[in-house]
């Protein structure tokens, strides 16, 4: 059947929202892992004249230093000098109620910086099965609109929850970091009532919104501190997440059915499709129901720990790296906020063209049978794990050499998008059936680094270069014994416990991504002009 002939669809225009949305909802995790850098206090030797001096890798005029010291003719000062900048209302509200402006900035500690930044994730994964469970019942509109807006009403509330207490802003990134968690499983309910299968491939490709909102944001963020303070930062969120929910309020709806604008050929071609698909798989659907699920063997298989153990090394370098740029750049090398929120940044967009490239270059080894299954997913968890901790092992070693930092931090996180051709196709390999519960376990289990990293780093310190050398030597040696675990026991093979009538093969269409959660992947089908029994239609997986 043909295509609608409608200008803008309104498929396009889900796509575009849900894109919005997922930047959104990583606009909300990261935005406090900048802002903190202009929230604290900064040491009283911080300023000699107008040249700042505190940080770890300074050297004095005369030294023989080539370092570029920022002065206001050559960048601007980091954030404590309150001079012809825009006020926030918070600051304005305490001046009128003659309390503590608080400006030289919060004294707050190593560890109370560290709960800080990883209270998002205590609780985050708690509501990873519960999102997807609610939007069957409710509806996706509801629970992704209102996990994201719910998540940046309560920015709004970050900074005088900062002047009150630490405490009080750990307990609303507790809160933020529960509802967001919604957000993610929910959206893949919708892609099942609105995407014609032979299009879902091109929907998830809207998951990439997140990475496109680390990459945008981080250097966003910094032009907002240094023209005006660091609560316009939370303020900025709470207005862009409204008007992205008004849009979605108005743009949106559960199903074609649902939609009043919708075209009348648009609605027949996606009910149409749908009613075919539903009509041809309604079999098999009632004997997967009827059919429980083997959990005793899922918990004992060894494929899928090693796959878990792959994915903790990887995001425990992702989220110490995406979690403390910030504070490094600041710290370490002394740049002012925007340069430091630029290059927070970039190596985000690197990541996800990075994601890209390598999915094809598996899958044409896969589909020229050039590498075994296996071998195809050893090589992106080498990547992703392994080539990574070397990677961070040279930036724990870059010392005060500004550009050897950044380009090792730019390859460790560009490297760590080798995981969508690795451990997370793994678990689709291993049991497509079951990926969906395989993607769930594995997240409840590996969001932990992202709380644990931050703590530890505010144990060690993180003001000096060799507490920065031990806390990117604990990542490197993490990222390493899990890549070399991976690559020495990694299996891709189909699992027995995976036996099914309907399963015949490893291979997945992109139908058979619908009983998983497609919040860590995206699906790019590489078409075959005769496609075989064998491989009906390969996929391409990346990171998001």
């Amino acid at each position: 059947m043909a295509k609608d002939e409608v200008a803008i669809s309104a498929r396009t225009t889900l796509w575009y929202l849900v894109f919005v949305g997922f930047a959104v909802n990583y606009m909300i995790r990261i935005n406090t892992n900048i802002t903190i850098v202009a929230m604290i206090k900064q040491p009283d030797m911080q300023f000699t004249g107008e040249v700042k001096v505190d940080y770890a890798c300074y050297v004095p005029a005369g030294n023989g230093s080539t370092e570029q010291l920022y002065t206001p003719s050559t960048g601007f000062n980091l954030l404590r000098s309150q001079k012809d900048r825009i006020r926030s209302p918070e600051q304005i509200l305490l001046s009128l109620l003659h309390l503590d402006l608080q400006k030289q900035g919060f004294e707050w500690s190593e560890y109370q910086q560290g709960l800080i930044l990883g209270a998002f994730y205590w609780l985050h994964w708690i509501t990873q099965i519960p999102g997807g469970i609610l939007a069957r019942r409710y509806g996706t509109k509801l629970v992704f609109g209102a996990s994201n807006v719910i998540g940046c009403w309560m920015c709004c509330l970050m900074p005088i929850a900062s002047y009150w207490d630490y405490r009080v802003l750990v307990v609303l990134r507790v809160l933020q970091g529960l509802v967001c968690g919604l957000a993610w499983p929910a959206m893949h309910h919708m892609a099942g009532q609105w995407i014609p299968p032979n299009e879902r491939s091109k929907f998830v490709t809207a998951y990439l919104g997140s990475s496109v909102g680390v990459a945008l944001n981080f250097p966003l963020f910094g032009y907002i501190i240094s023209w005006s303070s660091w609560e316009y930062v939370y303020h900025f969120c709470g207005v862009f997440g409204t008007v992205w929910y008004v849009a979605w309020l108005y743009y949106v709806y559960d199903s074609p059915a649902e939609h009043p604008r919708i075209h009348p050929s648009e609605r027949k071609y996606i009910e149409s499709s749908l009613g075919l698909s539903e009509a041809k798989s309604s079999t098999s659907q009632r004997q997967h129901a009827e059919q429980p699920t083997p959990w005793r063997q899922i918990v004992l298989s060894k494929p899928l720990w090693m796959t878990i153990v792959a994915q903790w090394g990887g995001i425990w370098g992702l989220f110490t790296l995406m979690t403390q740029a910030p504070t490094y750049f600041n710290n370490v090398h002394g740049w002012n906020i925007k340069m430091t929120g630029l290059l927070s940044g970039i190596p985000h967009l690197c990541r996800m063209l990075f994601a890209y490239v390598f999915s094809i270059i598996g899958d044409h080894l896969l589909k020229r049978e050039l590498m075994s299954r296996t071998g195809v997913r050893k090589m992106g968890g080498t990547l992703c794990c392994l080539v990574n901790g070397v990677f961070v092992f040279g930036l724990a070693y870059s010392g005060c050499n500004s550009l050897l930092a950044t380009v090792f931090l730019t390859l460790a996180t560009t490297v760590h998008g080798a995981v969508s051709t690795g451990p997370l196709a793994n678990l689709v390999d291993m049991s497509p059936r079951y990926a969906g519960i395989l993607l769930g376990f594995s997240g409840m289990i590996t969001v932990v680094p992202g709380f644990i990293s931050p703590i530890i780093v505010g144990m060690l310190g993180n003001h000096t270069v060799e507490q920065w050398k031990i806390i990117f030597l604990i990542t490197s040696g993490t990222l390493i014994v899990c890549g070399v675990l991976y690559m020495a026991f990694a299996d891709s093979t189909l699992q027995p416990w995976n036996s099914c009538e309907d399963v015949t093969s490893v291979n997945i269409s992109a139908d058979e991504l619908e009983e998983f959660n497609p919040s860590q992947l995206t699906v790019i089908p590489v078409k075959q002009d005769q496609p075989t029994s064998d491989d009906p239609e390969t996929v391409r997986l990346s990171s998001v």
